[in-house]
C-alpha cells in the first residue's frame, strides 16, 4: 500500500502559518504541504449536505422547511444539526421573521456568499466528470 508524502500542518505555530501564504490554487504550499486552513475549510464546506445547504441559500434567505424540501434526502435532524454548525461558524445567520414569533429564516453571511465561485467551479467540474457516474 503506497502512502502520500504530503504532509498536512496541524500545528498552530507562526512557520506553519506563514507557509500558508505560498499556497497554490490547490492550497498546497511553496513546501507541498498542505495548509491547515485550506484543509478545515475543504472538511467544513465538504462536509456531507453543507455544500447543498449553502447552494440553496444563495439563492436567498429560506425557511427551515424551504431549505429540507430543496435537499429532500437530508433529515429534518441532520439539517437542523448543520445549520446550527453553519451557524457556530459565523457562514449562517438565524433571523426570526416578523410574521410569527416561531418561524425563522436561515441566510447566508458574507462568509458563505463568499464561497458562491468556488461552489459554481465545483459544480461545473462535477457536471463535467461525475454527471455520467452513477454514485
Amino acid at each position: 500500500m503506497m502512502h502520500s508524502t504530503t504532509a498536512i500542518h496541524t500545528t498552530d505555530s507562526v512557520a506553519a502559518t506563514d507557509r500558508c501564504t505560498a499556497q497554490s490554487a490547490t492550497g498546497a504550499g511553496s513546501d507541498g504541504c498542505v495548509c491547515r486552513v485550506y484543509q478545515q475549510a475543504v472538511e467544513l464546506v465538504g462536509r456531507r449536505w453543507n455544500g447543498a445547504i449553502i447552494t440553496v441559500l444563495l439563492e436567498g434567505p429560506r425557511r427551515f422547511s424551504e431549505i429540507a424540501i430543496a435537499v429532500p434526502d437530508l433529515s429534518d435532524r441532520l439539517l437542523s444539526q448543520r445549520l446550527k454548525e453553519l451557524e457556530d461558524c459565523g457562514m449562517v445567520e438565524r433571523v426570526p421573521c416578523s410574521e410569527r414569533a416561531s418561524s425563522v429564516r436561515y441566510s447566508l453571511l458574507p462568509m458563505g456568499r463568499e464561497l458562491a465561485p468556488a461552489l459554481e467551479a465545483l459544480e461545473s467540474w462535477a457536471n463535467r466528470w461525475l454527471a455520467d457516474r452513477t454514485v
